[in-house]
C-alpha cells in the first residue's frame, strides 16, 4: 500500500484514490531550450511513481504539460517571454522552437524508458478553455482588470496562503511580482496579459477587445479541468513551484469551479552539481547528450537519480555517476550469469524478495532501500523482469543472452585452451573483449560477463 508525503498537510499519508482510476498531472517543460539532468530527474521521480501504482493494482491516468506559450523569465508576471528570447537566440519562430524543442524533450524522454502520459498538452491547444476560465474567475468576482492585464485577487481566496505557508504581510513588494499601483495586492497575479503596443509578440489571442496570452499559471488549471477533471488525486512537480505557480493553479481552479484541485502534491527536491547550484553562470549544466559524449547512457544517470530519495537534497558528481554505472553494470552481469546457468531462466522466482522490493518503494517512494534489497538479495530471471518493470532501467534489454556466434567464440576459446593453443585462447578473448563481454575461467567452465 502505497504512502507519501503530502505537501498539503506536510506529513505522510496512506494513498487513498478517490476513484477507479488514479488522476495524474505532472508540471512539464517550458520548450524553449535544451533540458538539463535537473530537470529530467524530476521525471524520473514521477515515473516511478506511475510504475509503483500500476504494480500496485491501480489503473492509472496521466497528463504531461508542454509550456509553449506564456511564461515569462520571471515567474511573475514580468521579463521576456520564453519562447520569444529561444526565437530570438536562435533565428527561428516561436513555432519552431516549441516544436523542435518539444520532440528533443520526448526523444530524451523515451531514452529514459519513462512511461508516456496519456495525454501529452501543449498549452497553445487549451486557449479557448483558458478565456473561458478567466471569463468564469471574473464572473465569480475574482478578478480585475488593469492595463496590462486581468489579476486574479488573492485577498478574494482566504486560503490562498494556506498551501505554501506565505507570510502575505510580509511580502515585500516586488518580491513575487513587479509592483504596480494597479495592482490591489502584491501577492495578485495575471490570468491574462495584454500586449502593449508595439511590444514583440509572436503568440497572441483577442481578448476583451485587445491582443493578449494566457498567464504562464493558468494552462495547468485549464488542462486538468478539460482532461482529468477537479479534484485529481495526485499533483506533481518541483518544490520550487509550491510558492508561486501551484499556490497560482489552486487558487484559480477555486475560482473557477469552487473546487479543491488535488488530494495528494508531491513534489521533488533540487539537483546541485559538485555542490553548486546549477547555473549558465557557472557552466555546469550538462544535458543527456553531454553525459552520453563522457560515456554514460541515460540508463546510468535514471539509476543515480533513483539511488536517492526524490525529497532528498542530491548532488550529482560524476564519480558519483560512475558508481551508478557499474552499479547497473554488476545487475547486468548478475543477469547474464542466469542465462547461463543450468535452471530454466525464469524459474525459482523468490516472490518475497519482489514483495520486499516493492514494499520498498510503497514507502514514499524509497527505491534507494528497494536498490539496497537488490544488492543483497538473490533474484531470479522473473525477478529482475519485476524489478525491471518497478524501475524502468532496462536491465534485461541490455543483458541479452549471447547470440549464436558470440557463443561459438566462447566455445572454441574453451576448446583452445583445453588443446593448450594459449595464442589461440588468448587471440579469441581479444575477440569477444571487443564485442563488450570478458571471460572468467572457472573450474565448472568459462563464465562470461559485459565489461560495459
Amino acid at each position: 500500500m502505497l504512502r507519501i508525503y503530502n505537501t498539503a498537510s506536510r506529513k505522510i499519508e496512506t494513498f487513498k484514490p478517490l476513484s477507479e482510476t488514479v488522476k495524474i498531472y505532472t508540471c512539464g517543460p517550458t520548450v524553449y531550450g535544451f533540458q538539463h539532468i535537473g530537470n529530467y530527474a524530476s521525471y524520473i521521480y514521477w515515473d516511478l511513481l506511475v510504475r509503483t501504482l500500476k504494480l500496485d493494482g491501480y489503473k492509472v491516468k496521466r497528463v504531461l504539460n508542454f509550456t509553449d506559450v506564456g511564461h515569462l523569465t520571471s515567474d511573475g508576471d514580468s521579463g521576456e517571454d520564453k519562447l520569444e528570447k529561444g526565437a530570438a537566440r536562435e533565428g527561428k519562430s516561436v513555432y519552431e522552437i516549441a516544436e523542435f524543442y518539444s520532440e528533443d524533450f520526448m526523444r530524451n524522454f523515451r531514452e529514459l524508458c519513462l512511461t508516456e502520459p496519456d495525454v501529452l498538452a501543449r498549452a497553445t491547444d487549451y486557449i479557448e478553455e483558458d478565456i473561458k476560465a478567466v471569463d468564469k474567475m471574473t464572473a465569480n468576482g475574482f478578478t480585475y482588470e488593469t492595463e496590462d492585464g486581468v489579476y486574479y485577487d488573492t485577498s478574494k481566496f482566504s486560503d490562498y496562503a494556506k498551501f505554501a505557508k506565505l507570510d502575505l504581510s510580509g511580502l515585500q513588494a516586488g518580491a513575487r511580482i513587479d509592483f504596480s499601483d494597479e495592482k490591489r495586492n502584491n501577492s495578485d497575479f495575471a490570468v491574462w496579459k495584454f500586449i502593449k503596443p508595439g511590444e514583440k509578440h509572436a503568440m497572441r489571442w483577442d481578448y476583451l477587445g485587445r491582443p493578449g496570452y494566457p498567464g504562464w499559471h493558468l494552462e495547468c488549471s485549464t488542462i486538468i479541468h478539460k482532461e482529468l477533471g477537479e479534484p485529481i488525486d495526485i499533483h506533481t512537480g518541483g518544490i520550487d513551484h509550491v510558492p508561486v505557480h501551484h499556490t497560482n493553479e489552486i487558487a484559480q481552479t477555486y475560482a473557477m469551479s469552487g473546487k479543491e484541485l488535488a488530494k495528494y502534491w508531491l513534489h521533488c527536491n533540487f539537483i546541485t552539481i559538485d555542490g553548486e547550484k546549477i547555473s549558465k553562470s557557472l557552466g555546469n549544466i550538462f544535458t543527456l547528450d553531454d553525459l552520453s559524449e563522457r560515456g554514460f547512457s541515460p540508463m546510468d544517470f535514471k539509476m543515480w537519480v533513483l539511488a536517492g530519495h526524490y525529497q532528498g537534497t542530491r548532488n550529482f558528481t560524476f564519480e558519483s555517476l560512475e558508481a551508478a554505472k557499474q552499479r547497473r553494470l554488476n545487475w547486468r552481469n548478475r543477469i547474464a550469469l542466469l542465462y547461463q546457468s543450468t535452471a530454466e531462466p525464469g524459474s525459482s522466482s523468490n516472490q518475497d524478495t519482489f514483495d520486499k522490493i516493492l514494499s520498498a518503494v510503497n514507502n514514499n517512494l524509497n527505491s534507494a532501500e528497494a536498490f539496497a534489497i537488490i544488492d543483497t538479495s538473490d533474484l531470479a530471471m522473473d525477478d529482475w523482469r519485476k524489478v525491471d518493470e518497478l524501475f524502468g532501467l532496462s536491465l534485461i534489454a541490455d543483458s541479452p543472452d549471447t547470440d549464436d556466434s558470440t557463443k561459438s567464440l566462447i566455445l572454441e576459446r574453451q576448446a583452445a585452451r583445453e588443446n593448450r593453443d594459449f595464442a589461440r585462447s588468448d587471440e579469441l578473448r581479444d575477440q569477444l573483449k571487443a564485442l563488450g563481454i570478458v571471460i572468467e575461467d572457472t573450474t565448472s567452465g568459462p563464465i562470461w560477463q559485459y565489461l560495459k
